[in-house]
């Protein structure tokens, strides 16, 4: 095959999950019954955060923006496969495919930067709490999150900028269900030395580099808990960022867990699965975990549900 120039190529196919015909309305229910409940119950978590004043706190003003996170990070790959399901074309145009690769790759960075960022608001909750509003005020937060986003932006342009100089073959097909920077550097036929240098170092550094911050301050966390004589006052500690934990071990875990065992077996189901766990299963769990463990959100959304039925307006009927 002769290798073709990267800005010549009009559209690439996305293969899917299966082909099957009998098959694909039962992916088109499961994956669209998913994405409504992750826009659904992040959204019901943006809602109570900003509805009450309680919760204008540094903890929830990160939580909420890692539920609108959470949503744009799905709405990157979902909608485009529901679409691609129902009208059975599995064509994606070449620049939509890189900016489906742009979004994914900043979601998913913004992603950890926010659970990092959340884990050092633990961190000066639990083991500094007389100073932690001074710490934790709202300049610094909206520093953090504002460092979180630029940063996501740059990584993002600088990969999607490195996948345009790649020079593609007559082979266009991707084995997958959305466009990832991996499979697009796999089809090229020109360098990719370069590519996969910029990409691993990239993960390594922004991936391993946030984790390693979340292990330091919970080893703190874990210190301080350890260190208190009540123990009603360390099951406290630990309450407010067990939810914290448990999302931080779903997303690693399951990104890092299913992507070494889809690499060890050079399998393309088993890499649609990890994308499958952390693009649409970690973002659909988080609002239960956080719902279901947080007396705080459950307490706004009956009180903002309950406000909204009483002020509703009662017609008279005459």
């Amino acid at each position: 095959m002769q290798p073709g120039n990267g800005t010549q190529i009009s559209e690439f196919i996305l293969l899917g999950f299966s082909e099957d015909p009998e098959l694909q309305p039962l992916i088109f229910g499961l994956f669209l019954s998913m994405y409504l409940i992750t826009v659904l119950g992040n959204l019901l978590i943006i809602l109570a955060v900003s509805s009450d004043s309680h919760l204008h706190t540094p903890m929830y003003f990160f939580l909420s923006n890692l539920s609108l996170v959470d949503i744009c990070f799905t709405s990157t790959t979902i909608p485009k496969m529901l679409v691609n399901i129902q009208t059975q074309r599995k064509a994606i145009t070449y620049a939509g495919c890189i900016t489906q690769i742009y979004f994914l790759i900043l979601f998913s960075v913004l992603d950890v930067f926010l659970l990092t960022v959340m884990a050092y608001d633990r961190f000066v909750a639990i083991c500094h709490p007389l100073h932690y509003m001074v710490i934790m005020n709202p300049r610094l937060c909206g520093l953090l999150v504002l460092v979180c986003w630029i940063t996501s932006i740059l990584n993002s342009l600088l990969q999607c900028l490195m996948a345009l100089r790649l020079s593609f073959c007559e082979n266009l097909e991707i084995p997958h269900f959305i466009c990832e920077l991996n499979q697009i550097i796999q089809l090229a036929c020109s360098d990719t030395f370069l590519n996969n240098m910029v990409m691993y170092f990239a993960a390594v550094l922004l991936g391993g580099g946030p984790f390693a911050g979340i292990l330091y301050s919970y080893s703190k966390i874990v210190s301080c808990i350890r260190g208190m004589s009540s123990a009603q006052g360390k099951y406290k500690a630990f309450s407010t960022c067990a939810s914290h934990l448990s999302v931080v071990s779903l997303f690693y875990c399951t990104t890092l867990g299913v992507y070494l065992s889809s690499a060890a077996i050079q399998s393309s189901h088993s890499s649609e699965t990890a994308s499958v766990m952390y693009t649409v299963v970690t973002p659909m769990l988080n609002p239960f975990i956080y719902s279901l463990r947080n007396r705080d959100i459950k307490q706004a959304l009956k009180t903002f549900f309950v406000k909204e039925t009483t002020n509703r307006p009662v017609v008279l009927r005459l």
